[in-house]
């Protein structure tokens, strides 16, 4: 793989996948290896692999948005999810899947943002926190919250200037393992790795001189 965008076609599906936004979860190689073929010379993606429903199925599970896949048939592609969610990765960046408006732009279903501040292509992770060393729990606090009249829809995603990802629109903020951390329909994120209630921002980007775009 490399950080190159590749649209490779097949019978019944085009897969695109883009390597700088890949965080290398593996998710594709262990569900579908014959389609996507890990430690391989040369071409490595085989849209004939697998069928266009069991390719879609890797798409959505691919946390960052790295892998998407067309069907040829007309039949649907992949739909926005009924309930948005942000999901705290253990030591890792958050996972967004809902529709997203990303600093006014629709950048898809999934994505994940970093919140080490240490990525090289921000706001995205790029798997810096690795050679960071960056740890923070994926299993933060249960907050008191109420159910929202909305689950889903369009979540904008402003990543502000030396400071936080601000949120708005209706999302449920979860844990590693699925548990509902909090509901909201607007807050702040920490994305310099330093807060100290992650994954909320608290002011911590201005003691620490965090600078992002």
């Amino acid at each position: 793989m490399s950080d190159a965008v590749e649209a490779v076609t097949g019978k019944w599906a085009t897969i695109r996948f883009d390597g700088r936004l890949c965080i290398h979860s593996r998710g594709c190689v262990l569900a579908e290896p014959t389609v996507f073929k890990a430690n391989v010379q040369g071409p490595w993606i085989d849209p004939d692999g697998a069928s266009a429903e069991e390719l879609i199925r890797t798409a959505i599970n691919c946390p960052s948005g790295a892998i998407r896949v067309t069907r040829h048939d007309g039949r649907a592609q992949e739909g926005a999810p009924k309930v948005n969610t942000v999901t705290v990765r253990e030591n890792g960046p958050l996972a967004i899947h809902a529709e997203i408006d990303l600093a006014g732009e629709r950048v898809g279903m999934r994505a994940t943002l970093c919140r080490c501040g240490q990525s090289n292509n921000k706001p995205f992770c790029d798997g810096s926190h690795v050679g960071a060393g960056f740890v923070s729990t994926g299993e933060p606090p249960t907050a008191t919250s109420e159910p929202l009249a909305k689950r889903d829809g369009v979540v904008s995603i402003t990543p502000y200037k030396d400071g936080p990802l601000g949120v708005s629109g209706p999302v449920e903020i979860v844990s590693g393992t699925g548990r509902t951390i909090d509901r909201v329909e607007k807050t702040a994120l920490c994305r310099c790795g330093h807060s100290g209630r992650k994954p909320f921002c608290d002011g911590s980007h201005a003691r620490f001189g965090f600078t992002a775009p």
